[in-house]
């Protein structure tokens, strides 16, 4: 029979050479369940059914700063997503001075805009010369793609 060792009439444990990774997993699983929850809050902005169309793509500079787009909700009600007022209903005037007061600090930025699939097409077109009143020389249109449906 072997004999253990001793020291002072206790006996000396050897080290464990492994690591216990249970409290590891178990803070892994609790910030699973936190981002899982507040993943579905963190969305920000205005619902738009936009409409679809078969266009390319733009390239954007990851660099670029954040572009302006203003929506425009199937009720009509006109929004930008920056500034002090971002994502809230504003009339046409406090749209216009928004948009310029972005398009003073941040020059050349591009500009768009998301109008629902159902608002009146006049809508759209306010929208579109607010933003040039403002002073955005370009202003496009966003789309998303077509859905692919099962074959």
């Amino acid at each position: 029979m072997a004999e253990m060792s001793r020291h002072n009439g206790r006996r000396l444990r050897r080290p464990i050479s492994q690591i216990n990774v249970v409290p590891f997993i178990d803070v892994m699983l609790v910030l699973l369940i936190i981002f899982m929850i507040t993943a579905p809050m963190l969305q920000q902005g205005v619902e738009v059914d936009l409409p679809e169309a078969e266009a390319q793509a733009l390239d954007t500079d990851q660099r670029a700063a954040e572009p302006i787009v203003v929506t425009v909700t199937a009720a009509g009600a006109m929004s930008v997503n920056q500034g002090a007022l971002a994502n809230e209903p504003l009339a046409r005037p406090e749209l216009v001075e928004l948009v310029a007061d972005l398009l003073v600090a941040n020059p050349g930025i591009q500009t768009y805009v998301r109008g629902d699939r159902h608002v009146d097409y006049g809508r759209v077109m306010d929208a579109m010369v607010a933003l040039q009143q403002a002073g955005a020389g370009r202003v496009g249109l966003l789309t998303e793609p077509p859905r692919r449906e099962a074959d």
